[in-house]
């Protein structure tokens, strides 16, 4: 071979490294969420306001709760579909528990921790069905998930129903709405309660041995089984805490809301399993970080915000986020096929 041929090649194989070195980076969300930051500031220059931001900010908190808990059901290979019914459920009965228009508790001291217990036993019980479905009868994730999706967002109807003549649970408590509206220190009292759920995921899944058996039962469960893994009590604690993780994004956004609402997180499934999704969390399993998940909520709320600032109808914001998730799973793919090769 020539020195010529040798010099023309040496380019290439820099370009191939740099990509590769970018398609495996665990922070590679992150560096694109501010280059779109940056390359959509001189159309939409408001979006560096600290109002933006602050918005931007109140947006990602919640979304970004339930996003942990579907990371835990993807890093097993599952998908979990029922989360926003779980958020429906949760909500319309907490707020039927505390609701000063007749609640089971209403004026008592209790009227709130009872409510928050009621929604967190909501979401609890409905992943602890899910992932004995799926364990003890063999079911698809997806066919159980999207069944129960189904019913829970039925049933938050027929119990909103039944305790209101409005189409939503109103009058809650001042202490309730200030988890979702109110702030300490200028930071909004919703990113502590995220902060806990988020480094509490992290440790889970970096430091113990059940996060070791999740990506386990992820990359190959039958390797796992023979490892002595408990695979379906694994599985069943990825749904329980998918379930968990939603009823708490349930009583930040009714907090925010101030109303309990069966539509509640109707139109975010996109955005739930796509900002996992865009964050790293391979469809495959085996793979995912509550760090990616938080690059991946990052990412798709700036370019939400920022097509609706740009004046863009829904049907468009609709058709560029499922573009960018389609996008994040090709990468997937192509990630996961590149690593079978080395």
């Amino acid at each position: 071979m020539s020195a010529t041929s040798l010099g023309s090649d040496a380019p290439v194989s820099a370009v191939r490294r740099l990509l590769r070195h970018l398609l495996f980076s665990e922070y590679l969300v992150l560096y694109l969420s501010v280059l779109y930051f940056v390359a959509v500031l001189p159309l939409v220059p408001e979006m560096a306001s600290a109002e933006v931001l602050g918005n931007i900010l109140s947006d990602m908190l919640p979304l970004l709760v339930v996003a942990i808990g579907q990371t835990f059901v993807l890093i097993v290979a599952g998908i979990d579909l029922s989360v926003t019914s779980v958020l429906a459920m949760a909500s319309v009965v907490g707020a039927s528990v505390m609701t000063g228009d007749g609640g089971y508790l209403a004026g008592s001291a209790l009227a709130v921790p009872g409510a928050m217990a009621a929604m967190l036993t909501v979401g609890l019980a409905i992943g602890a069905f899910n992932g004995l479905c799926i364990t003890r009868f063999g079911m698809p994730a997806f066919i159980v998930t999207l069944t129960t999706m189904m019913f829970f967002s039925g049933a938050a109807i027929w119990y909103t129903t039944f305790h209101t003549e409005t189409s939503s649970i109103a009058n809650l408590p001042a202490g309730f709405v200030a988890l979702g509206q109110g702030s300490a220190g200028g930071l909004p009292n919703a990113l502590w309660v995220v902060l806990a759920v988020g480094v509490a995921a992290h440790l889970l899944l970096a430091r113990t041995v059940l996060g070791r058996r999740l990506y386990a039962c992820g990359q190959n469960r039958r390797a796992a089984a023979v490892s002595g893994v408990p695979v379906p009590r694994v599985v069943l604690a990825a749904f329980v805490i998918s379930g968990g993780c939603a009823a708490v994004a349930s009583i930040l956004y009714t907090g925010r809301l101030e109303t309990g609402t069966p539509i509640l997180g109707q139109a975010i499934l996109l955005d739930i399993i796509g900002a996992v999704v865009i964050g790293g969390t391979s469809l495959f399993g085996g793979k995912g970080k509550v760090l990616w998940t938080l690059f991946g909520v990052l990412f798709l709320v700036l370019i939400d915000t920022s097509l609706k600032m740009l004046g863009m109808s829904l049907f468009s914001v609709f058709a560029i986020k499922g573009a960018v998730i389609l996008l994040a799973a090709v990468i997937d793919a192509l990630r996961t096929r590149f690593a079978a090769r080395l």
